[in-house]
């Protein structure tokens, strides 16, 4: 059992999606860093599949009743175990009344924590995602509320990830050209491609929006509503750009004009209020190559290890962060391991 102690600013649990019922105006939805979700729930042996929590800007304070194996991944996280800091991107054995505190997202926007045999929550059209702007799925997280853990079979090692991405603020995402490129007028896509954007406070899981140069079309009509997909780029009346994110209607009526690649959509959905975006033109085949290097990464880079190793990689993680931490062990039973800075 898991119990809320404080649900911190806005998490929820989320899998990836209900795909399959766009037909039906049912939007996806799922988590808005799919990747980092997917990461999180393979470092505690889970399929991608499986459902997590998502934790924006602040995470929530967590108390478990049993032993259980969890993962943190995504945006750099501020979170303590019984008071004690805590690595990312690695298996961590929790024993049962232990006591979880996720503060402030420092370096991104959101983090997943991720639990051996995921969330135990009422799917809703094959999916235990909470979908913000339909109301589906399961509530954000509440104070007092409990919940439990999938079933899991005993892991004989944990894993990490070789190789931890990180978000900054100020990225360069690539786009495709999107289908209404003749609506806008030439120093429009001229804009988008050449000037700096910065994220604005009132984005959220439906969408990222952007304050910048304004971009005008050069058509005044409006266009019938047409599906709408992640990382898609509309421009409303007031000429400032939307990157729709996971939450986003299954349908729009907004020009469409551009769209960012696959791969770069955890990027997009990791900027903070405030973050700087520019955009580049890729062809299709490199933004087929670009998802298809990062699936090879993903594939290779998660990486079984024994305890010895585990507590190794927390101590030079934890180290790493913490400019004063100049020297550290830790037992892993058989094993001393010391570092020194």
């Amino acid at each position: 059992m898991i119990e809320v102690l404080h649900p911190g600013r806005l998490s929820s649990i989320q899998d990836l999606g209900r795909n399959g019922y766009a037909h039906l105006g049912v939007p996806t939805a799922g988590a808005a860093d799919g990747f980092s979700l997917r990461v999180a729930n393979r470092l505690v042996g889970n399929p991608d599949t499986h459902a997590a929590f998502e934790m924006t800007a602040e995470g929530p304070a967590l108390r478990f009743g049993e032993d259980i194996c969890l993962a943190l991944a995504g945006g750099r996280l501020d979170a303590q175990l019984d008071g004690e800091p805590v690595p990312m991107y690695q298996t961590l054995m929790v024993k049962a009344g232990s006591e979880l505190r996720c503060g402030r997202v420092m370096d991104g926007w959101r983090s997943y924590l991720a639990v051996a045999g995921g969330i135990d929550a009422a799917p809703v059209l094959g999916s235990c995602s909470r979908d913000t702007l339909s109301g589906l799925g399961p509530e954000p997280l509440e104070t007092g509320v409990s919940l439990k853990s999938g079933v899991v079979s005993a892991m004989a090692a944990g894993f990490y990830l070789r190789t931890p991405p990180r978000y900054g603020q100020a990225v360069s995402l690539r786009i495709l050209a999107g289908p209404q490129q003749d609506w806008f007028a030439p120093e429009a896509l001229l804009a988008l491609r050449g000037e700096t954007y910065r994220v604005q406070a009132q984005s959220d899981r439906v969408g990222v929006r952007l304050d910048g140069v304004v971009l005008g079309r050069s058509r005044a009509e409006e266009l019938p509503s047409m599906g709408m997909v992640t990382g898609a780029v509309q421009v409303p009346p007031s000429g400032k750009p939307i990157a729709l994110l996971a939450d986003h209607g299954a349908t729009g009526g907004y020009p469409v004009i551009a769209v960012v690649i696959a791969a770069d959509l955890p990027l997009l959905a990791q900027l903070a209020p405030g973050g700087e975006v520019r955009f580049s033109d890729v062809s299709r085949e490199q933004a087929l190559a670009a998802l298809q290097e990062r699936e090879a990464r993903l594939a290779r880079d998660v990486v079984a290890a024994d305890a010895g190793l585990l507590a190794a990689r927390a101590l030079m993680s934890l180290a790493g962060g913490h400019a004063s931490l100049r020297q550290a062990a830790i037992s892993d039973g058989t094993r001393r391991i010391r570092i020194r800075k």
